[in-house]
C-alpha cells in the first residue's frame, strides 16, 4: 500500500515499510546532532528502530546548534 509522509515539510511517497532509524540512515543524517519530532512528539533515539513510518506521518529534524 502506498503511504505518504512528510520529512521537514517535504512530501514523500513509498510502498516500503521502514522505521524512523532506517529513514534517517537512508538520508545519511548524522544521528548525534539533532532531535527528532514525529507526529508532534519528541522521540527518544533508543526507540527510533521500533517506530514504523505510517501514512500521513510528519517527521521534523530539529538541529542542535551550539555557540558561545
Amino acid at each position: 500500500m502506498m503511504k505518504t509522509f512528510f520529512l521537514n515539510g517535504q512530501e514523500y511517497c513509498s510502498e516500503d515499510n521502514f522505521t524512523l532509524l532506517e529513514l534517517l540512515n537512508y538520508f545519511n543524517y548524522n544521528l548525534d546532532v539533532f532531535v527528532l519530532e514525529h507526529n508532534k512528539l519528541i522521540r527518544k533515539k533508543q526507540n527510533w528502530y521500533q517506530i514504523n513510518i505510517e501514512d500521513a506521518d510528519t517527521i521534523e529534524i530539529i538541529t542542535i546548534v551550539g555557540g558561545g
